[in-house]
């Protein structure tokens, strides 16, 4: 088994290169994901948040409001990291049991957005960087997410820094590129996966 951790900046393009690894053969453990169901309705992560951050962060069915939510924490700090403080260790224990599942060859791939910002990277045999420009990245969150561009810079701003993510990475998909040019380097991308997994079976 290979385990991969992916990240990139919010609106870098993760979510496409994502998507174009498991069309390869990739296992997929998406920790945003993984994030919305340990804080739905009637779990304890979700009684959690309630009691860090009161009743008013309950949509009127009793779900979760993340927008409102991420207006509270994106722009503290401190309220940031109780909200990791409860979700992350909910998160860790269900992408544990989720890896436990997959078969031996499997190149299993965690698609984590706060891998640099949580130093993450030893968790994983390989990390993919998926890289954008800022210029890019805001571009992407107000045309095609429909944020502010006030919002936009927040939530780009409130994550690592692109040099820090440059850092931690083996390998970099530079998304400033037709998708096209991104088909093909995610393709030579799992070639190289493959190959190492079996390796590592071996």
């Amino acid at each position: 088994m290979l385990k991969v951790g992916l990240t990139g900046g919010i609106g870098a393009g993760k979510s496409e290169v994502s998507r174009l690894l498991v069309e390869q053969g990739a296992v997929l453990i998406d920790a945003d994901r993984i994030a919305r169901e340990v804080v739905a309705p009637g779990t304890a992560g979700l009684a959690a948040v309630v009691d860090a951050f009161g009743e008013g962060v309950l949509a009127e069915d009793g779900s979760l409001d993340r927008p409102r939510l991420g207006s509270i924490v994106f722009a503290d700090a401190e309220k940031l990291a109780v909200l990791n403080s409860i979700v992350h260790p909910l998160v860790g224990a269900r992408s544990h049991e989720l890896e436990e599942a997959a078969a031996e060859d499997s190149v299993v791939l965690h698609d984590v957005p706060l891998l640099a910002e949580n130093g993450l990277a030893p968790l994983y045999d390989l990390v993919i960087v998926v890289d954008a420009s800022p210029e890019t990245q805001l571009d992407r969150l107000v045309r095609l997410r429909g944020m502010t561009e006030e919002d936009a810079r927040a939530r780009m701003a409130a994550q690592a820094t692109r040099d820090k993510r440059l850092e931690i990475a083996d390998v970099v998909i530079d998304n400033d590129v037709p998708l096209e040019a991104l088909q093909r380097r995610v393709r030579d991308v799992w070639a190289d996966l493959v190959r190492r997994a079996r390796g590592a079976s071996e």
